[in-house]
């Protein structure tokens, strides 16, 4: 018998990225505080190839014309203060079954960070933080496929997917540009997954379990219709906190100073391209 899909699509509350990010006035990190938020984008295409799976596998005109295994459930999870439901709320009106709410605080003190920092420091996860916490939600969940962008806008570490397959010990496919199944001996599925490199693309295979992450060209995800913003009212969101799972919150990490990048300098004008030459000349440039 076919193994059905569990997926689980981890996502983030992130700054929208029409917004220009600020430092704040302490110069200890950017500026929050009354500004726009809004779904990461990179968690838009994982929740969009998330619901393109479960639709290739029905009957109807989405069907995928390869063979494709059933999803079974669509679990979407957030870990972050009482405002990260908006961006749950919204994964399910894109198509997640359910989700999960890790709340965390970000005024509350984590403890004493590694390097012996003071009490009272943003609770927000670092990257390593978030691969251990996704890793009990598998587990608890019983999920066998995940898929997340591949990285936040925010701090754009790229660094989650590739640390909760090392934790789990699955394979990982990163920066996935397609992703196809196929069917592999009694029941089993293997993942192929074009992703993007250096220079072209490169295609890998690996079985499940798997985690996949994904890259801008994968897809265009839908919007959230009205009706079934509506509909994910209804829908189960569940809360829990890093104590249930078992994980803590402490950083490894200190920010020691965030400035705004130096203001870039005015360009000049040249009458031609002898005029040009000697002023590359005169800069160094040749």
């Amino acid at each position: 018998m076919s193994v059905p899909l569990k997926i689980l699509v981890p996502v983030k509350r992130v700054i929208d990225y029409a917004i220009k990010p600020r430092v704040n006035a302490t110069h200890t990190a950017i500026e929050t505080t009354n500004v726009k938020h809004s779904l990461n984008p990179f968690d838009e295409l994982s929740l969009e190839a998330a619901v393109r799976l479960r639709e290739a596998s029905l009957p109807g005109p989405k069907k995928s014309p390869h063979p494709t295994p059933s999803v079974t459930d669509i679990l979407a999870l957030s870990a972050g203060p009482a405002k990260c439901t908006d961006v749950l709320r919204t994964a399910m009106a894109m198509g997640a079954d359910r989700a999960i709410h890790v709340e965390i605080d970000p005024t509350t003190s984590a403890g004493k960070d590694k390097e012996g920092g003071a009490e009272g420091e943003s609770q927000e996860l670092e990257p390593l933080g978030v691969a251990k916490l996704l890793a009990q939600v598998v587990r608890a969940e019983d999920r066998n496929f995940v898929i997340l962008g591949k990285q936040s806008i925010d701090d754009d570490s790229n660094q989650t997917g590739q640390m909760l397959a090392g934790l789990l010990g699955w394979g990982q496919a990163t920066q996935a540009r397609e992703i196809v199944f196929e069917e592999e001996g009694k029941g089993g599925w293997m993942v192929k997954v074009t992703k993007e490199v250096d220079g072209g693309v490169e295609t890998v295979r690996s079985p499940l379990p798997m985690v996949v992450t994904t890259d801008l060209r994968l897809n265009e995800p839908r919007y959230a219709s009205l009706p079934n913003i509506m509909k994910a009212k209804k829908k189960k969101l569940e809360k829990k906190s890093l104590e249930d799972y078992g994980v803590d919150g402490g950083r490894r990490l200190r920010v020691l100073r965030v400035e705004e990048p130096p203001a870039r300098k005015g360009g000049g004008k040249v009458e031609d391209v002898d005029g040009m030459i000697s002023r590359l000349k005169e800069l160094g440039a040749i």
